[in-house]
């Protein structure tokens, strides 16, 4: 009898969430809807700075280069990411992702009031934290929410900060508009309310964890890095696509056809892809595995990608909606990898799958800048959609089986 206690406490350690309905099997529709709604509320605010960059320019007399530091003001924070996931999984992960969407609505609500340069790299920094405070943990919130349909549950995840990517710009810019750059603030009163709603829909969640666990962030790196390291290559093969169409396709849409409006109706179409996209491939990626829909996408999206830069007219708009379908759909299914992998620190090991995102994602954005430079953006998407297939070889490394390697 005692054997089998142990090996039951052991059991209940692991998924942190111990005699609780939380733990069960059952995907949680309700709690995921909220926290992915929230997850929507929480990356409006965090996506304000780029629409009202110019205006900050204006206000504060920066440089182009004092206005770059300002993204990396907010996105330094990421570094620490396995750390925060590591602290998440000692404490408690609820206390964290309730709090940051008021976190993170407070100082982007503030910024329009900002005196001084300084002042404002305070508030990004201050956001920064809060935003990797919030998506450290959630990810593994979800994965227990989600009962054995952990690919379902991040595509609901994820389709919140797709959505949000996509009308956050919109909304900082209609905000402005309407009560100047000094005078949006009270519209953080969202996030308040959002940090609320979490507040009362997970309140009941035990906040009880094993005390006796301390993971450290070297022994999370141990446990995952025979998921983490070909996830790396994967997340870099798709890097160039991802940012060759997420931040330089207005601009190559804008030298093919002079039309501006144009490139921003593409991006929506983009956008509007990868939304179906990321809800589709989790939920096939826990009917049909994982690897096989991270082959399908893979092999997909360099061709989606070589047929919108080779096709014209409206059939290079159809080839743009299968980009974003294929290209932004893995990140659902590199995520559920993630948790249903991470035993014993599923937040720490979501800290370093982000932390190497962020890494890869900042790098490469200027590699395809420079290269887009120097032999111009159309040669530039070729090249990209040929890294894309390089990411192949890397998805057979991952294993067979969808369920959790045994320790």
């Amino acid at each position: 009898m005692k054997t089998l206690d142990r090996r039951d406490t052991k059991k209940e350690s692991e998924t942190n969430l111990p005699h609780s309905p939380h733990s069960s099997g059952e995907f949680q529709t309700g709690k995921i809807l909220a926290l992915s709604i929230c997850h929507f509320v929480h990356d409006i605010y965090s996506s304000f700075l780029a629409p009202l960059l110019p205006l900050f320019i204006e206000k504060l007399s920066m440089s182009l280069s004092q206005a770059g530091l300002l993204a990396s003001a907010a996105q330094i924070p990421s570094l620490l990411n396995p750390y925060i996931g590591t602290l998440a999984d000692r404490i408690s992960v609820r206390f964290f992702i309730i709090l940051a969407p008021a976190m993170t609505a407070v100082p982007m609500s503030l910024i329009g009031l900002a005196p001084s340069y300084g002042v404002l790299l305070l508030l990004l920094f201050i956001t920064g934290i809060s935003v990797a405070v919030f998506h450290v943990p959630s990810p593994a919130m979800i994965s227990r929410l989600s009962g054995t349909k952990k690919g379902l549950g991040m595509s609901f995840y994820m389709t919140g900060g797709e959505l949000a990517r996509t009308i956050g710009p919109l909304a900082a810019v209609g905000a402005v508009s309407l009560m100047g750059l000094e005078g949006f603030y009270p519209i953080m009163v969202f996030g308040l309310i959002a940090s609320y709603w979490l507040y009362f829909k997970f309140r009941d969640m035990p906040v009880n964890v094993d005390k006796r666990r301390h993971v450290s962030v070297m022994e999370t790196w141990h446990e995952m890095h025979f998921i983490l390291l070909p996830l790396t290559a994967i997340v870099v093969a798709r890097g160039f696509m991802h940012a060759s169409m997420t931040f330089f396709l207005p601009t190559f849409i804008k030298i093919e056809t002079g039309n501006l409006w144009l490139a921003g109706v593409g991006l929506t179409i983009f956008e509007g892809g990868g939304i179906i996209g990321i809800l589709a491939a989790g939920h096939l990626s826990d009917r049909l595995g994982r690897r096989q829909i991270l082959l399908a996408a893979l092999l997909s999206a360099p061709l989606s990608l070589l047929l919108f830069v080779w096709s014209g007219e409206w059939l290079r708009y159809l080839a743009l909606l299968f980009s974003g379908f294929t290209i932004l759909s893995s990140t659902p299914v590199m995520l559920a990898l993630v948790q249903e992998h991470a035993r014993n620190s599923p937040s720490a090991a979501n800290g370093f799958f982000m932390m190497i995102s962020f890494m890869a994602r900042s790098v490469i954005v200027a590699i395809v800048g420079l290269i887009g430079d120097l032999i111009g953006l159309h040669a530039t998407y070729l090249i990209s959609a040929a890294l894309g297939l390089l990411g192949i070889p890397f998805i057979l490394m991952l294993p067979k089986s969808k369920q959790a390697k045994a320790s």
